[in-house]
């Protein structure tokens, strides 16, 4: 069997994404206690402005000191698509229906996110999908699968279908968000629209929801929980769209599935939570299916990235 070569940049994004996943592990867990506190729509939309104007000043630095080249054509209109679809959108669908359904049913339809994004990567953006790759992607879905489902339930059918919705828009913001790198935008300039025009989406909603003044009730607990869940989000998109940058959306988004895997890690650390055997089998199953799809070469069906 031929040994596959890997490029600094494959690397770099390969562990890029890792990183990302350990975020989002950990995130699941800290995310559903938060929305439990605080009102859903404000906590994205106010981690989400935070986040914007970091990221606007991080783009802002990187172009004057020359360490970004300006794209031949800024395209506002797949920029403002990112913020209003992937930061906007997607994260009001998905934190409302974290209020309302389990955290395990929660991870489980949001890790459903990489069939989507394969199936749009390979339409779209022209990546070429390998036999390893789709074994890879096989073989942790089951494993998903068999370590949530002694956690699923017939209840809550609503917020599932919130879930659900927003991991479908994630998959095709990410698409969107792939593409315009692809075109030489750079991912700071992505990460900022994704968090900017997204907050600016979210407090509309909340300004036409009347849930304005709520603004105003908030608590310095409250506060800090906002700030705490800004600094995983922060981390989470810094490190997911550097990494997209080098690897295609396909293999990034299939590495996510380890998330799970960290958020049981972490429960049995922190919450003394006991290992069944259906998880312990999961987790290895999944763990496995990343080491195939790390393996994997980034690769388009026509040309290199």
């Amino acid at each position: 069997m031929k040994k596959v070569k890997f490029s600094k940049n494959e690397i770099r994004g390969t562990l890029l994404v890792l990183l990302t996943a350990i975020v989002s592990g950990f995130s699941i867990i800290a995310n559903k206690f938060f929305v439990v506190k605080i009102d859903p729509l404000l906590l994205t939309a106010m981690r989400g402005l935070g986040i914007g104007i970091i990221f606007f000043l991080i783009s802002l630095y990187f172009y004057r000191r020359g360490g970004c080249k300006k794209p031949k054509e800024r395209s506002w209109k797949a920029l403002l698509s990112i913020g209003i679809i992937g930061g906007g959108f997607a994260f009001w669908l998905f934190f409302t229906g974290l209020k309302m359904t389990l955290g395990g049913r929660a991870a489980f339809l949001h890790k459903t996110l990489p069939i989507y994004a394969l199936i749009l990567g390979f339409v779209f953006l022209k990546e070429k999908i390998t036999k390893q790759q789709l074994t890879a992607l096989g073989i942790m879905l089951i494993g998903l699968f068999i370590m949530e489902f002694t956690k699923l339930s017939a209840e809550i059918r609503m917020g599932d279908f919130l879930i659900l919705g927003a991991t479908v828009l994630w998959a095709i913001e990410n698409t969107i968000s792939k593409k315009a790198m692809l075109n030489k935008e750079s991912n700071w300039m992505v990460t900022f629209s994704r968090m900017f025009f997204g907050s600016l989406v979210l407090f509309s909603i909340i300004f036409l929801t009347g849930k304005i003044q709520l603004i105003a009730t908030l608590t310095s607990q409250q506060i800090l929980y906002i700030v705490i869940s800004g600094a995983l989000l922060f981390t989470y998109v810094l490190t997911w769209y550097w990494g997209l940058k080098y690897i295609n959306l396909s293999k990034a988004a299939t590495i996510l599935l380890i998330s799970p895997v960290i958020s049981l890690i972490l429960a049995v650390v922190w919450l003394g939570e006991q290992v069944l055997a259906t998880q312990l089998i999961g987790s290895i199953l999944i763990l496995i299916g990343a080491y195939l799809v790390i393996k994997t070469k980034s690769e388009r069906k026509l040309d290199e990235i």
